[in-house]
């Protein structure tokens, strides 16, 4: 804040905020540092974290800087004027080289460790063409704030002085990029504060006892009031075995029950109470798909937020995939999420692209996951070429950051035959896995394959099935938007549809539509993309699965006499010769690894000892080449190298993931557009818009959205994220197969 008692200018870090006032580099720097201090303490790096943070903006004491601060104000500009360095080379002087890529990178991401040498060389020279302003820089703020020049070292984890191996350094590369997070979270909160003129809003402590009392009395509220169902009991020691657990100690658990096993509910009791047990700060849920995402978000908030509206609520849904770190962003960053939340809902994505980043918005909320139960739902969907770094990566926030890692999945793959594993103890949840499955066995299969097999086959064979209440999986949008166009067309009974090309809310409400007309006994075909096959709670006597992978087969037939009220149910395989699917080796050692062992005259996906050579095989079709599995991320992590590591783990093609915010019903167009105005506003907001857009925003490939906008059908917002003026077809969304203009807007 502006210190008019003194005669002396001070030395600013922001310009006015709505109130007028200037914000003080002393302030800004003692703010951030106390923020960050706070969040490293949760794993035994406060001091450093909190230095990091007094240093980081230091280089806003030079007078080129504050003359430039003051020109932006009376024009409207950027300041231009560099200040990373000076923090930095404080940072590599006072800490070590390698902590100063956390403050070097707060604006524009982690740099390179080469890059990184290269300048703090030209420094420690006197050679860097700012050399001046560094110096000068220093001096200026050293008066005001002489903690920036310490006596001694700033102390460092003890782990860290060890020897050196290849696991420590990527300890090393997971120590740096949980400080950045503090760094930048920190510095986001506390200019966000000063443009808001109100403290820095962050939440209490939860306590997780409570928070999981609450949670078992309102399940035994839930189950009371459901019909029983045949598989009750079986849930129900289900659960009773996961709570038991929970105190146990912290480590690498599994969670491996077959479909319909409850596992939803477990993972969350157990997460739970080992929060409560072992002092840990919140629960991160992450899941393979959005609609997942979204089904358990309620699910949880249902269990867990308060009565009171006013109070915050528990449970934080984070799906958003807007890239705020896209360039000329600027301000709009501080909306970026940072998991500031007892119990998080989030997907795979969103958790292991942040990890692996080296932009500052989407690594925010990395710290939080120090002293976190972190469930990942669905394990069997993380990418075989990714698996090397992320496992290890779980492995670090178990031994150096006090997490405990769940994993949970009907089909658990083998991960502790691959090195990343060796050595760490394999905590079991639940006690005979196959027993399991022999109880909840509930359907059977059945397969089309060969040149009769064909679209119009199956919608006819769909159309006019006897049960009227089927379920079909495809493994592409364009396969959905084409089996549901057929099936309307043939169909006597209501066709719905299911993809990420309709917007999250439309998702939602058709789920409901659907359990709806189940629960009623309505006639009703359903197709939907891959997305419905995992943890989303429908119950079909039927469904209809292209081929695919045995995971998704298996995770597909979780979906049919879920409740086991018949009988038996059924589960048809057909093989389209045209459908679409990933064009990528894994995908390919996938398909070619289930055609060994699983099909006709095979074994069915259900099968646990087939599904265990289903993987060893699959593992092995990669080669013996790292780099298959990701394992060359892991090189370049021990070489700090930030933006490689960054270009090379994705999850997710680029080209099939641009988010699009549509206007669907006119009643909710005021208050989107209030979100867009706030996103786009030249004044630092926080994550409030972008949370309340979710539920209107669908995805589109990126070639596809460039199109639209050159069609004038969208309009950039912020980052990558479009506002759509196009149409939307009200049972697909934004349809492959219908465009307004196709003369300019063609896939």
């Amino acid at each position: 804040m502006e210190d008019s008692s003194s005669d002396v200018t001070p030395l600013w870090a922001h310009s006015r905020n709505l109130s007028g006032r200037r914000h003080t580099l002393e302030d800004h720097l003692r703010g951030s540092a106390l923020l960050a201090r706070q969040f490293g303490s949760a794993f035994n790096a406060g001091e450093l974290a909190g230095y990091l943070a007094l240093v980081h903006d230091v280089g806003k004491g030079s007078c080129a800087w504050q003359h430039g601060l003051h020109a932006a104000e009376a024009g409207g500009r950027r300041v231009g004027v560099p200040h990373k360095e000076a923090g930095a080379w404080l940072a590599a002087s006072h800490a070590g080289r390698p902590f100063a890529a956390v403050v070097q990178g707060h604006h524009g991401g982690l740099p390179g460790y080469q890059d990184l040498q290269t300048l703090l060389t030209a420094v420690k020279s006197r050679t860097h063409k700012d050399q001046r302003l560094i110096e000068e820089a220093i001096a200026a703020v050293a008066a005001v704030l002489p903690e920036i020049t310490p006596t001694g070292r700033v102390p460092l984890p003890q782990w860290l002085t060890g020897p050196s191996t290849p696991d420590a350094a990527l300890a090393r590369d997971l120590l740096l990029r949980m400080l950045f997070s503090c760094v930048v979270d920190a510095d986001f909160l506390d200019t966000a504060a000063h443009f808001a003129d109100l403290p820095p809003q962050l939440r209490p402590d939860t306590d997780m006892a409570a928070l999981a009392d609450l949670f078992e009395e309102r399940r035994r509220q839930t189950l009371a009031a459901r019909p029983p169902s045949p598989v009750d009991d079986i849930r129900q020691h289900i659960y009773q075995q996961a709570v038991t657990s929970a105190t146990g100690t912290p480590g690498m658990y599994v969670l491996h029950v077959p479909t319909g096993g409850g596992k939803t509910l477990a993972s969350a009791g157990f997460a739970l109470r080992h929060a409560a047990a072992h002092g840990l700060r919140r629960v991160v849920v992450a899941v393979p798909y959005v609609s997942i995402t979204q089904q358990n978000a309620q699910i949880y908030r249902d269990l867990l937020d308060p009565d009171d509206p006013a109070l915050p609520p528990a449970v934080l849904e984070h799906h958003s995939s807007v890239d705020l770190d896209a360039p000329d962003t600027g301000r709009a960053r501080t909306a970026a999420e940072n998991w500031d939340a007892p119990f998080i809902v989030t997907t795979t994505v969103q958790l292991f692209e942040s990890l692996f980043s080296h932009k500052p918005a989407a690594m925010r909320k990395l710290h939080r996951l120090a002293k976190s139960v972190i469930v990942l739902d669905e394990v069997q969907a993380l990418p075989d070429h990714l698996l090397v770094p992320i496992l290890s990566a779980l492995r670090g926030l178990v031994e150096r950051f006090g997490a405990t890692v769940v994993l949970v999945s009907a089909t658990q793959p083998d991960f502790w035959s691959l090195s990343q594993l060796h050595g760490l103890p394999r905590h079991q949840l639940v006690d005979d896995p196959a027993d399991l499955f022999t109880a909840l066995r509930r359907v059977t299969y059945d397969w089309r394959h060969g040149p009769h097999v064909t679209w119009e086959s199956m919608a006819e064979e769909i159309a006019h099935d006897s049960g009227h209440q089927t379920l079909t999986v495809v493994n592409t949008t364009k396969d959905a938007a084409r089996l549901h166009s057929l099936l309307a067309e043939q169909a006597p009974t209501p066709v719905l549809h299911l993809s990420t090309r309709m917007t999250a809310g439309h998702r939602r409400s058709t789920i409901e539509r659907i359990r709806d007309m189940l629960k009623d006994g309505g006639d009703v075909h359903v197709v939907s993309t891959q997305l419905i096959e995992a943890g989303v709670d429908l119950d079909f006597p039927r469904v209809f699965r292209a081929w695919a992978p045995a995971e998704s087969l298996q995770q597909a037939a979780g979906r049919c006499n879920r409740d086991g009220r018949l009988p038996e149910g059924t589960v048809v395989v057909f093989q389209v010769h045209d459908a679409g699917q990933p064009r990528d080796n894994i995908y390919e050692a996938a398909l070619k690894a289930t055609a060994t062992h699983i099909g006709p005259g095979l074994a069915d996906p259900d099968d646990l000892d087939a599904l265990n050579r289903y993987y060893q095989l699959r593992y092995s079709l990669h080669g013996s080449s790292p780099a298959t599995m990701g394992g060359d991320i892991d090189d370049l992590r021990t070489q700090l190298e930030f933006p490689d590591v960054d270009k090379a783990f994705r999850m997710i093609n680029d080209e099939y993931s641009q988010p699009v915010v549509v206007i669907r019903d006119e009643a909710d167009r005021d208050v989107i557009e209030a979100d867009v105005a706030a996103l786009r506003s030249p004044y630092p907001t926080g994550p409030e818009p972008l949370r309340r857009l979710q539920p209107h925003t669908a995805s589109l490939p990126r070639h596809e959205a460039k199109a639209a906008l050159a069609a004038g059908l969208a309009e950039p917002v912020i980052g990558d994220l479009l506002l759509w003026h196009g149409a939307y077809h009200p049972d697909r969304g934004l349809d492959p197969t219908e465009k307004e203009d196709r003369a300019t807007f063609v896939v």
